[in-house]
Parts: C-alpha cells; sequence; structure tokens
C-alpha cells in the first residue's frame, strides 16, 4: 500500500530524521536533525510538512531542545529547565502558526515536562523521549481508523478529486484524506483519483500524485483552474481534503485553493469531506475568522523553480491557507467518526465525553 512511500519522520537510535519534501519528486533526500533551529528551519521551509507531521516533527524538537540544554550544563534548576522548554516551544510554535497540531503537541509535551514531578533531568528528557515517541506511534493508528471510517463513503467507479496533500508524506502513515483512498485501494475497489496542483508550491503535483503513483493508484494531475470543468463533466463524484485546524464551529482552515474546491463542490451538488485527527479540533478557536492564516514570501508566488514569473517589483499576496466555512463541508472524517454537518454541538458533545 504505502511500503513505498518514504516516511516524513523517523525516529531510530537516538537520531531524528526528516524526509526533505521540497527535494521530491526529483530526489528522495534524509536529513538528519541536530538542533532545534535546524527543526524550526525544516518546519518553517516545509521540509516536513502536513499538520499532523509538524505536530510529530515539533515533539521531536522540544525533546531535542531539552537534551541540548541538559549536555551544555548540568547546573540548572528544574524550574529554569522548564522555564526554558516553554521558550524553546514559544519558538517552534512561532515556524507554523496556522496547523494546530504543532501547538497541540507541544503544549502535551509540556505538560508531562511540567506534571512529572522530577528533580532529576536526566529522568524527565526521558520522558519527553518517550512522550514524542508516543505521540508519533499514536498519529499512525490515528490515520489508519480515519481511513476505516472514510472508506464506506467511496465507491466502485468514482471520481475522486483532492487538494494539496494529506496523504503519508503529510502524516506518520497512511495519510489523513489520502487514507480511506489506501485502504479502499487495497480492497481492490476502482476509483480515479484528481489531484489539483495546488500552486504555488505544487503539493499536490510534486508530492499527492508522486505518492499515489508509488502505492499503484489510479491518479490524474490537473491544474487548480481545471477543477470546475472536470466537476462539470460529472467525473467527480466526492472531495476529499485535509485540515491544518478546524474551528470550534466546523470552519476549516486548509491549502491555500481548499475553499474554492468547496465551493465549486456545493455548485455542482458534489459532497465535500474533511479528513483530520480529533486533534486538529480547536475549541479555543470559535470560528474560522479568528485563525490565524500565515502569509508566505512573495518569492513564491513570483518564481517557477529558478525562473522568474513576474515582474520586479510585483506587489504579491501569498496567503498559505484559506477558510471553509461549515456549511459548506458535507462532513468531517476523524478516528472518532464520521460527523455530518452541523457541528459545533457535535464537536463539543464529543469532546466532553472523551
Amino acid at each position: 500500500m504505502t511500503r513505498n512511500i518514504p516516511k516524513s519522520v523517523t525516529y531510530e537510535n537516538g537520531r531524528l530524521i526528516f524526509l526533505d519534501q521540497t527535494q521530491l519528486p526529483n530526489k528522495v533526500v534524509f536529513e538528519e536533525q541536530s538542533s532545534v533551529e535546524q527543526v524550526w528551519n525544516s518546519i518553517k521551509m516545509l521540509k516536513v510538512r502536513g499538520a499532523p507531521a509538524i505536530g510529530v516533527a515539533g515533539a521531536y524538537g522540544l525533546f531535542l531542545g531539552a537534551k541540548n540544554l541538559l549536555n551544555k550544563t548540568t547546573q540548572i534548576s528544574q524550574e529554569h529547565f522548564i522555564y526554558e522548554l516553554n521558550k524553546i516551544a514559544d519558538y517552534l510554535d512561532s515556524s507554523r502558526p496556522t496547523a494546530v497540531n504543532l501547538k497541540w503537541a507541544l503544549k502535551r509535551m509540556l505538560t508531562i515536562a511540567t506534571k512529572s514531578g522530577s528533580n532529576n533531568l536526566s529522568d524527565l528528557c526521558n520522558l519527553l523521549e518517550k512522550e514524542a515517541i508516543s505521540i508519533h506511534e499514536e498519529d499512525k493508528k490515528l490515520c489508519k481508523k480515519i481511513g476505516e471510517n472514510g472508506l464506506p463513503l467511496i465507491k466502485n467507479g468514482m471520481g475522486i478529486l483532492t487538494h494539496c496533500n494529506a496523504g503519508a508524506l503529510a502524516v506518520s502513515e497512511l495519510g489523513t484524506a489520502l487514507a480511506p483512498i489506501y485502504l479502499a485501494h487495497e480492497k481492490g475497489i476502482k476509483m480515479k483519483v484528481y489531484s489539483d496542483e495546488t500552486r504555488p508550491l505544487l503539493q499536490g503535483s510534486r508530492l499527492t500524485s508522486w505518492e499515489l503513483m508509488q502505492a499503484g493508484v489510479d491518479v490524474t494531475l490537473i491544474t487548480d483552474n481545471m477543477a470546475a470543468h472536470i466537476m462539470s463533466q460529472g467525473l467527480i463524484h466526492m472531495a476529499i481534503v485535509g485540515a491544518d485546524r478546524v474551528a470550534a464551529n466546523g470552519d476549516v482552515a486548509n491549502k491555500i485553493g481548499t475553499l474554492g474546491v468547496a465551493v465549486l463542490a456545493k455548485y455542482f451538488n458534489i459532497p465535500f469531506y474533511v479528513a483530520c485527527p480529533f486533534s486538529t479540533i480547536d475549541l479555543k478557536t470559535p470560528t474560522g475568522k479568528e485563525i490565524e492564516i500565515e502569509e508566505r514570501g512573495p518569492e513564491e508566488v513570483c518564481h517557477f523553480g529558478d525562473r522568474r514569473t513576474a515582474p520586479e517589483k510585483m506587489k504579491v499576496r501569498n496567503p498559505a491557507f484559506d477558510v471553509t466555512p461549515h456549511h459548506l463541508i458535507t462532513g468531517l472524517i476523524t478516528e472518532k467518526g464520521v460527523f455530518a454537518y452541523p457541528y459545533a454541538d457535535k464537536i463539543q458533545t464529543l469532546y466532553h465525553s472523551t
């Protein structure tokens, strides 16, 4: 299934290794991470990307920071050690402000450190390492459950549109939006996947198309502005995307262009699903209006590879994400089940029951 797809994050024998996704599909390059600054840069520069994957990366990054801090000096109080950990967490969180999984994972790591009660900083580092590994392993299980819950939605002969990359490269294993597709493929269900190229950084063409091909899934690449035409021909029966943050009312922040796909799906009466782990739902964010949208540099829009495609000094907007209102979303596919619109009460009920 996804065995031919390299893992985005690997931790073995004390070594933290990221797959450099900026090199795909032309090269498969791995980079060992040796410092918090390197982890921050890898997340910021999209070497490791996808909300769940950067949550895992951030957890390991905080552990790496704790270990390096301890290696510098053993003459440090527990109170000051926790203070420094909080500074490292804030620094790592600043790399990608929209994706809530990063903040969630860092908070979970800090909670372990704060509540451990251990005065032995070496033991505290060991606890942080175990927690990062737990977050990593849990992500693998969550993705499989998301796939199992979304699988019944996929029928023989379907055309499925996806946007950006929410597959094995964006998580620890299998994917979120692509998880039901991989499981359907494994069961012999015949379908055609259409992958938006996803401007400006082409995660759909460089990553989604590549990993689906590696897995033997029937995939066709289209440019973003072809989606309406393909839908109008009756070739799309379902759209499924991932999420970087889900507000308490069900509004979804995802890769720029997702809103356009949702609007088109609504017009053509095509079900539009969002697949994400429950940790992507942020109850502290009431609606999508409160989600901070990362604005990236103009060079991503003004260049195609090394070639400049816009005039010098051209003004540019480059929001990395947009927000899809909850009423445009047919259902949220999570490890806890598939939830249909409206979402607010269901999210609150489920949160307080777990």
